[in-house]
C-alpha cells in the first residue's frame, strides 16, 4: 500500500497531535510529590535497643537448644523475616533433643613387620621383567628405576632381593628380610591372549 504525499502529511500531523496530547496528559495528571517529616534531625543521637548477645553455653546446654532459643527471640520493635506478613508464633520445645553421636572409624594399627612387608612389596613391584636370554643358565633382564640388571635364577639383587624362580613369561622375586614374594610378568606380554 503506497500513500500519496497528501496522505503522508495527514498521517504525520495525526501522530504529532497524538504525541502532544500524551505529553499534556502526563504533565497535568502527575501525582503531587508526597513528603513526610524526618524522624531524626541532623546531629541527633539515638540509642536503639538491640538484642542481647549469646550467653555462654555450659555443660547442660547443647548447641541446638541455644540456636532454637535464639530463633525465638526477636529484635526489639523489628521482625527478622522480611517476607512474613504475620507475627511469628514462638517455637515450643517439649523435650530436649537427644545428642547425635557420630560413629568413629577405627583404623587398624599396623605392626612394624607389616609396614616393612608393605614397603618391600611396593619396592619389588617397581621391577620390570624385560626378557630372557636362553643359554645354559637362562640370563634374565630386569630393570628398576632406569637401572638394568642381568641375573640368573637364584641370584641376589640389591642386597636383599633374590630371584626365587623364573619362567618364560614371569619372574618371582623374594625379599629375604621380610619374606615377601612378588610375581612379575614379562613386560609387553598379553595375559588375555593366552
Amino acid at each position: 500500500m503506497t500513500l500519496t504525499p497528501q496522505q503522508q502529511k495527514k498521517l504525520l500531523l495525526g501522530l504529532v497531535t497524538l504525541l502532544a496530547g500524551l505529553i499534556l496528559y502526563r504533565a497535568f495528571s502527575a501525582d503531587v510529590t508526597q513528603t513526610a517529616p524526618l524522624t531524626y534531625t541532623r546531629g541527633m543521637k539515638v540509642a536503639s535497643p538491640v538484642r542481647r548477645g549469646l550467653q555462654q553455653t555450659g555443660e547442660g546446654q547443647d548447641a541446638l537448644t541455644v540456636f532454637l532459643s535464639r530463633r525465638m527471640e526477636s529484635y526489639p520493635g523489628m521482625m527478622r523475616d522480611l517476607f512474613r506478613t504475620t507475627t511469628p508464633k514462638p517455637v515450643v520445645i517439649t523435650k530436649p533433643v537427644a545428642p547425635v553421636t557420630i560413629p568413629t572409624v577405627t583404623v587398624p594399627v599396623k605392626t612394624p613387620e607389616e609396614i616393612a612387608a608393605d614397603a618391600a612389596r611396593t619396592d619389588l613391584s617397581t621391577f620390570r621383567f624385560l626378557g630372557y636370554l636362553t643359554d645354559k643358565d637362562s640370563s634374565l633382564f630386569l630393570s628398576k628405576g632406569g637401572e638394568l640388571y642381568i641375573a640368573k635364577s637364584g641370584d641376589t639383587l640389591l642386597k636383599s632381593y633374590k630371584i626365587k624362580s623364573a619362567g618364560k613369561d614371569y619372574v618371582v622375586l623374594y625379599d629375604t628380610a621380610t619374606n615377601v614374594e612378588v610375581r612379575i610378568e614379562l613386560t609387553g606380554s598379553d595375559a588375555k591372549g593366552k
